[in-house]
């Protein structure tokens, strides 16, 4: 069975509770910053491994020393549902161990 579509106001609330983390464009967002390009493709394969796990998977951009994930449900019209929250709590959970900020 497919996620529901948060509210904006659940959206807001929990949004509170993940440092760093926006809403923009339909999506909640993040930009981790680290200290080297190897750092950053570390905690890319990371997530990419956590995304496997959920099956529930993000637009990650890898920069020089940047990570940026960019996250909605596409099975509930491309809107945020609490499957997007859990994946931004594992990434948020996983980042300090590279270094991220």
């Amino acid at each position: 069975m497919p996620s529901q579509p948060l509210s904006q106001k659940e959206i807001e609330d929990r949004l509170r509770e993940l440092p760093g983390w926006a809403f923009e464009d339909d999506r909640i967002v993040r930009t981790y910053r680290l200290g080297t390009h190897l750092a950053a493709s570390a905690l890319v394969a990371h997530i990419a491994v956590v995304q496997d796990e959920l099956n529930h998977h993000s637009d990650l951009t890898l920069g020089y020393n940047t990570v940026r994930l960019a996250v909605n449900t596409h099975s509930a019209g491309d809107a945020v549902t609490e499957t997007d929250f859990e994946l931004a709590q594992r990434v948020q959970d996983l980042a300090p161990a590279h270094g991220a900020n």
